[in-house]
């Protein structure tokens, strides 16, 4: 039995109805917990895809020639991913594994990386992933477990799933499936889109909300994707701390909550803080200018 899936509520397939409509974001001035967790990665605290781009959908890669645009992404009270049909193809049992792909498999080669987020933009560790696609050639084998993988989210919420760029087959554009699910939660059951792609104008199903970004790297295509789960979670650390604040001049240390306005010092430089937040291992001054500034 899948891992998971015997603690999850069943899955129902009307799912894709509630997958179609507009849906609006609002923006927001000022940072975000987002931009929090952005500041450890640009701090190296974030895993990298091969080729070295940092595996975040709505950061920019350090590798190819410029950043990716932004897919849906975890922020104060956006959506969470929406769902769509399972399909007529999926299998339970999938083996564990990272890498669906074998010694000479035909195809492109294609690397997706990502997290999985709950609602209040925190990483959910040991989260489940299940996918399945079709082949190069746009055939789901149902007789084994060819393009059929599960995997667990790290303990930084972080995955990376290797394949091909999934083939196409009548009356469907290009896509991956997937399961996604939280430790004893409900079961997400949705597809990512690549973009660029003509038949995304005509899949009934298609939903741009769902889109992956993929650029070419090399021979292969690199692509990311941040999924949010309806999980409910504790306050992340954009929200006031509780300790009191911080002395002027005090000296910048990790497990401090620092409030906006607070000032420290840190290797003999002066820094005011720009948003609240609980400091960190990686999150130093000097490397995190979405938190502190000079002065």
């Amino acid at each position: 039995m899948t891992p998971h899936m015997d603690n999850a509520t069943p899955h129902d397939p009307n799912a894709s109805d509630e997958a179609s409509g507009d849906r609006r974001r609002t923006s927001r001035e000022g940072l975000s917990r987002k931009s929090l967790l952005k500041a450890a990665f640009v701090a190296g605290a974030a895993p990298l895809l091969a080729g070295g781009g940092v595996a975040l959908a709505r950061d920019a890669a350090s590798t190819g020639s410029g950043p990716l645009a932004t897919t849906p992404e975890c922020d104060d009270g956006d959506d969470t991913t929406p769902p769509q049909m399972e399909g007529p193809y999926f299998k339970p049992n999938s083996p564990r594994r990272t890498s669906l792909v074998t010694p000479g498999t035909p195809g492109v080669p294609l690397t997706v990386s990502g997290y999985v987020f709950g609602r209040a933009c925190r990483p959910i560790s040991g989260a489940l992933l299940d996918f399945w696609q079709a082949d190069t050639n746009g055939s789901y084998d149902m007789a084994r477990f060819a393009f059929r993988g599960h995997q667990f989210t790290g303990t930084d919420g972080s995955f990376s799933l290797t394949t091909i760029v999934a083939g196409l087959y009548p009356g469907r554009t290009r896509h991956i499936h997937v399961k996604a699910q939280a430790p004893g939660g409900r079961i997400l059951t949705t597809q990512l889109y690549f973009p660029n792609e003509p038949r995304n104008n005509t899949d009934a199903l298609f939903d741009p909300e769902l889109l992956m970004n993929v650029r070419s790297v090399g021979n292969g295509r690199q692509g990311t994707f941040d999924f949010v789960l309806d999980v409910a979670q504790t306050p992340g650390p954009t929200d006031p701390p509780t300790d009191p604040p911080t002395e002027p001049g005090t000296s910048w240390a990790a497990g401090t909550s620092y409030r906006a306005g607070d000032r420290v010092t840190y290797g003999g430089v002066a820094y005011r803080c720009l948003q609240a937040h609980q400091a960190m291992s990686g999150w130093e001054p000097p490397n995190v200018p979405a938190l502190w500034e000079r002065g």
